[in-house]
Order: C-alpha cells, then sequence, then structure tokens
C-alpha cells in the first residue's frame, strides 16, 4: 500500500495531521450496517444508510453488489503471518476468506511488472547475499528520498528470478523469518494467472486491489506502469468497468492516465495531511492532501475515480499522544461524491494501533485490534486495509452482526 515515505509514518506508528473532527457518529453508520458494495463504490442498498450521495451509487456499479461492507483488503496479502507479495502470503490471505488481496508494482529492467512493496528490494529479498550482485548497490533518490540498496529497475527478471523474498520487519513479526526464502517475487502476470486458477477452483471471482508504485519516478526512467498494467489486465479480460479489480496510486495523474486505457474501478490513496502527492510536487500543483479531502478536492477525484485509500489518520485523527479524537467529516463528504473508502492500515501489533488500544508493553505483541477496528468502521468506511484479513474478517462480522 503505502509508498516510500508513506509507509514509513504508518510503520513508526507517528500520528498524522488530519481535518478537524466533528463530534458524534455520522448519520447512519452503526452495528448492523449490511450495505454492499459494488466495482468500487456504494450500491444501490446505500441510499438507506442516510449518507449524500449513495443513492446515485447504483449508476456506477450497474446495481452489482460483489463485495461486502465493510470489505478486507488483504495488504499485501496475510502479510501479518508470511513475508509480504508473495504468492504465499497472498493465497493464505485467498485461504482466510479475504474480500481482496492488494498487491504493488514496480518495474524491472526488461520492462515486467513485478509485486514489491517498494523498488528498494533490499530488506524484502535475500540480494544482500549474491556476490554477484553486490556492485549493484547504489544510492537512488525516489520521490525526493534517499536510499542506498538494491533496486528492481536494474535487474532483469531473470536475475530478480534468482533471489528470493524474506520478511520485511523480522523484529516485529519474527514468526515470519521461519518463511525466508521460501517464495520468488512474483509477477503481476503470476498473480493474475493465480487469481485465475483460484477462481475456477473457487467458482468465485478473485478480487484484487493494484497499485503503481512512484509512476512519475518510473516514467522519468522510460518505465511507465500504466501502460503495461493495462495491457495485462486486458490479457485477461481485468479491464472492464465491472471487472474483479481495483487500481490505486498515490500519485492522482497516474489514475488520471488509466481513465484512458481501461474501465476498472479507480482509487486515489491520500497520505498525511500535510503531505503533497509527488506528481504534483514534479508539476509545482502547490495542493496538499489537506485540500484533496475538502469536498472541492474530493469532487476532482470523482471525475476519474471511483474510490479513495486515506490512511487512517485521515478518518479518524490521533492526537498528540497517539489516541483516537473525533471522527472527521471525510466519510461523509466523500459519500456524497459517490466516493467508496477503503483506508489503510490496521495491524494488530501494538506499535502499529492507537494507544488506546494497546495492551501491555511489548510493542510487538497484539493489542485490542477488535476495539480498534470497531472504532473504525463505526465512521461508515466501506473497507479497510488489514495485515490479518482473519482479524479483520471477524471484527467485520462483529460489527455487521
Amino acid at each position: 500500500m503505502t509508498a516510500g515515505s508513506q509507509d514509513s509514518s504508518q510503520d513508526s506508528n507517528s500520528s498524522q495531521d488530519g481535518r478537524d473532527g466533528t463530534k458524534g457518529q455520522l448519520p447512519g453508520t452503526g452495528p448492523g450496517r449490511r450495505a454492499l458494495l459494488g466495482a468500487a463504490v456504494l450500491g444501490a442498498g446505500g441510499a438507506t444508510l442516510g449518507l449524500a450521495g449513495t443513492a446515485r451509487a447504483a449508476d456506477r456499479t450497474g446495481g452489482r453488489t460483489d463485495l461486502p461492507v465493510p470489505t478486507v483488503v488483504a495488504h499485501r496479502g496475510a502479510s501479518g503471518y508470511r513475508p509480504e507479495h508473495t504468492l504465499g502470503s497472498y493465497q493464505l490471505a485467498l485461504d482466510m476468506g479475504a474480500h481482496v488481496i492488494e498487491q504493488d508494482l514496480v518495474p524491472t529492467k526488461d520492462g515486467h511488472l513485478v509485486c514489491r512493496h517498494e523498488n528498494d528490494i533490499t530488506g524484502t529479498t535475500d540480494v544482500a547475499n549474491h556476490p554477484e550482485f553486490a556492485t549493484r548497490k547504489t544510492t537512488k533518490s525516489v520521490d525526493g528520498v534517499s536510499y542506498t540498496g538494491w533496486f528492481t529497475e536494474d535487474f532483469t527478471l531473470a536475475e530478480l528470478k534468482t533471489l528470493r523474498a524474506k520478511e520485511r520487519i523480522p523484529g516485529t513479526r519474527q514468526e515470519n523469518t521461519l518463511y525466508d526464502g521460501r517464495w520468488e517475487v512474483p509477477t503481476l502476470e503470476e498473480v493474475l494467472r493465480w487469481a485465475e486458477k483460484e477462481g475456477r477452483r473457487r467458482g468465485k471471482q478473485v478480487w484484487l486491489h493494484i497499485e503503481t508504485k512512484h509512476p512519475t519516478y518510473f516514467r522519468k526512467l522510460g518505465l511507465g506502469l500504466e501502460e503495461p498494467l493495462a495491457r495485462l489486465l486486458r490479457k485477461y479480460g481485468r479491464h472492464k468497468k465491472h471487472s474483479p479489480n481495483f487500481v490505486q496510486s498515490f500519485e492522482p495523474s497516474s489514475m488520471e492516465r488509466l481513465s484512458k486505457l481501461i474501465q476498472a474501478p479507480r482509487v486515489v490513496l491520500l497520505s498525511s495531511a500535510a503531505s503533497r502527492p509527488w506528481d504534483f510536487v514534479e508539476a509545482g500543483d502547490p495542493r496538499t492532501v489537506a485540500d484533496l479531502v475538502k469536498p472541492e478536492g474530493l469532487a476532482w477525484i470523482a471525475s476519474y475515480a471511483q474510490g479513495i485509500g486515506p490512511t487512517l489518520d485521515l478518518v479518524i485523527p490521533r492526537d498528540k499522544d497517539g489516541r483516537l479524537t473525533q471522527p472527521t467529516t471525510l466519510v461523509r463528504d466523500a459519500h456524497a461524491e459517490n466516493l467508496v473508502l477503503h483506508p489503510y492500515t490496521m495491524r494488530n501489533e501494538n506499535s502499529f494501533l492507537p494507544l488506546d488500544f494497546r495492551k501491555g508493553t511489548d510493542p510487538s505483541a497484539y493489542g485490542d485490534a477488535f476495539g480498534a477496528f470497531k472504532a473504525y468502521f463505526a465512521t461508515g468506511i466501506d473497507g479497510i486495509f488489514s495485515d490479518n484479513p482473519d482479524t479483520a474478517l471477524l471484527a467485520a462480522a462483529d460489527f455487521n452482526g
């Protein structure tokens, strides 16, 4: 999900700036809500929720009701239990019952799209153990941040396939290291084939949530992401309005570009309020995320996309100590523009939870994740990204019970 600096804000559990909150609960949001999501926007049933704009949702979905609300998106697969962005992580998430499974895309030197959280593969593969690639270690600036390591764009796919994936945060998820070296770095095409095979076996389509990572950076290298992504989605029949996948990016221009190539539902990811999308920085656009979550910003997003993926702190900000405060108006405002909301990222460990839902002093121990899920679901969000899809599914069942 998170791109570059966006991820560090979530993994460090730092509080992000949010918009002014509104007291109390949003209209129509509470236990027992059983609306259904169709093709990335709320279905016709949303008209009963009392949220402005949801009555128009069926116009975009054609009446489809494929996904339950809250929708559980497996963040990089079941990354709380297996090294992220591996077929093992995706398979476990699907076996657990996740509604949608996420892939982050970066290119190889020869233009293949592979699934990695970042193009810097130092922490997610065993590349440092390969002496034949020692000279490829380098320092690069990616979206204004300096990184030293090994990068996918410096490897052909054949070379990348000699590496094996490993756990990204072994200090927090020590048990995941049991699976280090077990899986390759998958290509998007391999994932699409896997989804096709699993869909046939289960008699039900496998939903994907596909993110373009650092698209402006890669386009400058002659490795644009949108065109090869569109070609692959067309090859596998996943380019249509009602295809079982979302495409997403932290750069709005990537979704604008894809809107001209495919009809599959598009989602704009939003980091902290004070941040600026990197394509805005490159283009000299002064708008920040705080501008994009205002009604006029959401209306602009709705002109080419069907949803947003905000950081959870834009839904319920945290105070200076890391405790949840009051919800903002983002859910109401986004629904008024007929946008679906899939915020990120819920994780079970104390170090990632709001302070008021932590238990004990061990940052790697599980806190009160169910309590945190309940607080976020009560705002009326349509789904949530989680590293622990089994926990998220139980929490969603509790909420709808």
